[in-house]
């Protein structure tokens, strides 16, 4: 199942007038969808390991929606209800879980230490084991991405990473 993105009517003004403060990355991202790729042949074509992240971003700041779904056989189907962001946290339940906190605090400071290495972000696993419950970790969802994605071994596994924190946090 692929899923195709298109550009709302914000992100088809900022093409034109540039005033969205977009980095180039973000730019060349929005420009390349079009309602007919799908998120598979837009990392084809870009080569990104962050294209998760920054399509994520386009999303959640109103540049792109997702247009259509594409099944397994290739059939592409437009939706009648709009998909969750792709970079949405969970729902949380009223009473914070503390094995559910236990666990994305683990998980952001074990990748951290696996992938980058203490040095350099002895700051940022700080503020991680300080966070107070899953709102002071998602605060720190994008500074613990980034870091991952500025390695050369995170790079890689990013993505997969990305998916797996968003299951605890």
């Amino acid at each position: 199942m692929g899923v195709a993105f298109a550009k709302t009517p914000k992100g088809q003004a900022e093409i034109t007038s540039k005033t969205g403060g977009l980095t180039p990355r973000q730019r060349r991202v929005l420009i390349m969808i079009d309602g007919k790729r799908t998120v598979d042949e837009l990392r084809d074509m870009l080569q990104s390991d962050d294209l998760q992240h920054t399509l994520g971003m386009l999303e959640e700041d109103g540049y792109i929606m997702a247009a259509s779904v594409t099944d397994s056989s290739g059939a592409s189907q437009k939706l009648s209800a709009p998909l969750p962001p792709i970079t949405a946290f969970r729902e949380l339940s009223g009473a914070t879980d503390p094995l559910k906190l236990q666990q994305a605090r683990n998980f952001m400071s074990n990748t951290l230490n696996a992938f980058v290495g203490t040095l350099g972000n002895s700051s940022l696993l700080g503020r991680i084991e300080q966070a107070e419950g899953h709102a002071g970790l998602r605060a720190l969802y994008d500074e613990w991405y980034h870091a991952l994605v500025m390695s050369r071994e995170g790079k890689r596994e990013a993505e997969a990473l990305r998916a797996k924190l968003l299951l605890v946090i």
